[in-house]
């Protein structure tokens, strides 16, 4: 009888605390979410309409603001997302595939120098960008990859690896290694049994990778304004800024050119957000 009081002041107080939970989650939703609506509202009224405020009636909405930041005379969108797809494209399945292969033998072999090669991938991760941005454009200018997709798409590739191999590395060592062990017994070697036993386990690690990869490097544009400056190869983010015209900012254009922009990140992670979560959790749990 003495423990019943007990027992219910502690769930008051626990749903006390889900209640602030659930306000402090909403409240940082909304923070997020105002300016994307905002972003959105801005793209799709017409510009007259959003002078004084997107938030301000009338709502008219109008495709007219996205079809001339996809035509844009100077500054195509058509053309910057296309450069983008096929960049980070590349720049996250090629990185994958190599920090795969160096995470599995971290993980599992035992050689002379592993901790110190773990020691420095781990110190790579703190160089900045602009630190090495100089000497990466010397390097580029030297092998005749400067102003190009693939110099930026190399450059992007060998910024991940570091992390990735950290990561994926963490996510092998969750799995049991009786399979491979089977494996080996059944005669297979190192080779066949990564790509057939410890490959496909790995999937939701590697969406995860692929997804904050294809993020990042879609995302960027100190690389690629270091690196790229030929009109026709300028990725997406390097062509917003030059729709903002010379006397005028017209904020309907800006707004159309950002919207379309952040779209094929959002779609990706629509569609592989299970296999994110999954290898974010599996890399955490050991």
């Amino acid at each position: 009888m003495q423990k019943k009081p007990k027992l219910s002041a502690i769930g008051a107080k626990l749903r006390k605390k889900h209640i602030l939970a659930a306000f402090v989650a909403i409240a940082v939703g909304l923070v997020w979410l105002v300016p994307f609506l905002g972003v959105v509202m801005t793209a799709l009224r017409p510009s007259r309409d959003v002078i004084y405020g997107w938030w301000r009636p009338p709502f008219l909405f109008t495709t007219d603001n996205l079809f001339r930041a996809w035509t844009h005379p100077t500054a195509s969108l058509a053309t910057g997302l296309r450069n983008s797809a096929q960049m980070a494209f590349f720049a996250t399945i090629l990185p994958t595939f190599i920090a795969s292969l160096m995470a599995y033998g971290l993980a599992r072999l035992r050689f002379p120098g592993r901790g110190p090669t773990l020691m420095t991938i781990g110190l790579l991760l703190a160089i900045p960008q602009q630190m090495v941005a100089w000497p990466v454009f010397q390097l580029l200018h030297r092998m005749g990859l400067l102003n190009t997709l693939t110099g930026l798409i190399l450059v992007h590739s060998a910024w991940a690896l570091p992390w990735m191999v950290f990561f994926l590395r963490g996510f092998i060592e969750t799995l049991p290694i009786e399979l491979e062990e089977a494996a080996v017994i059944d005669g297979a070697g190192r080779f066949r049994t990564f790509f057939f036993i410890v490959f496909p386990l790995m999937l939701p690690a590697l969406a995860s990778a692929m997804v904050l990869q294809f993020t990042w490097a879609w995302n960027d544009f100190f690389m690629a304004l270091v690196l790229v400056y030929d009109p026709k190869r300028m990725v997406v983010t390097q062509q917003i800024p030059l729709l903002r015209g010379q006397y005028h900012v017209d904020w309907g254009l800006l707004s159309a050119g950002a919207l379309l922009a952040m779209l094929p990140p959002l779609l990706v992670f629509i569609f592989l957000q299970r296999y994110f979560v999954r290898g974010l959790v599996g890399g955490a749990v050991k």
